[in-house]
């Protein structure tokens, strides 16, 4: 899956070489080497880095990231997170881009972060939105939040994606394909006021079903590989969103929903071959990060859990 890379040190220059694997920009000032220690992890997967460390010590960084978009979380009693612009709620996610962003914190602290590629961020945005001109510049993009509860909800993901990529799973391309594009959604529904806004919008509403049995056939050609929605959207010639409404109108349910159930019936004829090594490395194999979420549709479409099947083959 994706190349974990952990670290634990006393020395600040680690982290901050470590660091700039991912950002470029990043530096850390005013460190007391008396107390300083950390332990880190990061996951780089296609279009995004999933960072998070431990780091005990008062100390002041600085990001200024370039040609990327850096979501990040200090969690840290009385800190502070700035820009020129004007300071920021420490206690949130904040979005770093163009620009400088300051940060300090006393004591010990928790960061994580998503860090994306901004020209492949800004191409999935387009087929998410449907606007091929849409752009992640400029007044698309905010520094502090939308609000609350999209903060709350960039951290649930950030957890989810960050336990998920962390394990690093073998043979689990198709669930990496996800996780990202999932980091990338919460990341800009929670900093991106446009993006919301276009995916609000009423796009491409005439689908024709032509575009369904194109999106279907590329799905049943690829279903065992890496693909995700947006590239199935692609080959059929439509976007994301047109899409969605597409297989809403004409087959009442949605091409992720249609997508799962090819995968399960690939799951299921390799369970009854009698090839399988482990019900849970169908699933990891299939595009099932939750071996128990893929026996609950499992029984739900056949009537039986996977491993009566693999037992019976």
């Amino acid at each position: 899956m994706s190349d974990v890379l952990t670290l634990s040190s006393r020395d600040a220059g680690a982290v901050e070489e470590t660091w700039r694997q991912v950002v470029p920009s990043a530096a850390l000032q005013r460190v007391n080497p008396r107390t300083f220690s950390f332990t880190w992890t990061s996951a780089a997967m296609a279009g995004v880095s999933v960072v998070r460390y431990e780091l005990s010590a008062s100390v002041q960084s600085a990001v200024e990231p370039h040609g990327q978009l850096m979501a990040c979380r200090v969690a840290s009693r009385g800190g502070w997170v700035g820009t020129p612009r004007g300071d920021l709620n420490a206690g949130l996610p904040w979005l770093a881009w163009d620009g400088p962003t300051h940060a300090r914190w006393n004591d010990r602290a928790e960061v994580r972060a998503f860090v994306f590629d901004r020209a492949l961020a800004e191409e999935d945005a387009r087929r998410l939105t449907g606007d091929d001109r849409f752009a992640l510049r400029g007044r698309s993009l905010r520094a502090s939040p939308v609000d609350r509860a999209l903060a709350a909800h960039w951290e649930r993901v950030f957890q989810h994606v960050a336990g998920s990529a962390f394990a690093s799973s073998p043979g689990a391309d198709l669930i990496e394909a996800e996780l990202s594009r999932h980091a990338l959604h919460a990341t800009l529904a929670a900093f991106s006021p446009a993006f919301v806004e276009a995916l609000d919008r009423e796009t491409q509403r005439r689908a024709a079903p032509r575009s369904v049995r194109r999106a279907i056939a590329y799905m049943e050609a690829h279903a065992h590989e890496a693909i995700t929605i947006d590239d199935v959207a692609e080959a059929a010639g439509i976007s994301t969103r047109g899409l969605q409404y597409a297989f809403r109108r004409a087959l009442d349910e949605t091409p992720l929903e249609h997508l799962r159930r090819l995968r399960l019936a690939g799951a299921h004829a390799e369970l009854q071959r009698g090839t399988a090594v482990s019900v849970a490395d169908t699933a990891r194999r299939w595009g099932f990060a939750s071996p128990s979420r893929f026996a609950k549709h499992y029984r739900e479409a056949y009537g039986r859990a996977p491993r009566q099947t693999m037992h019976n083959a």
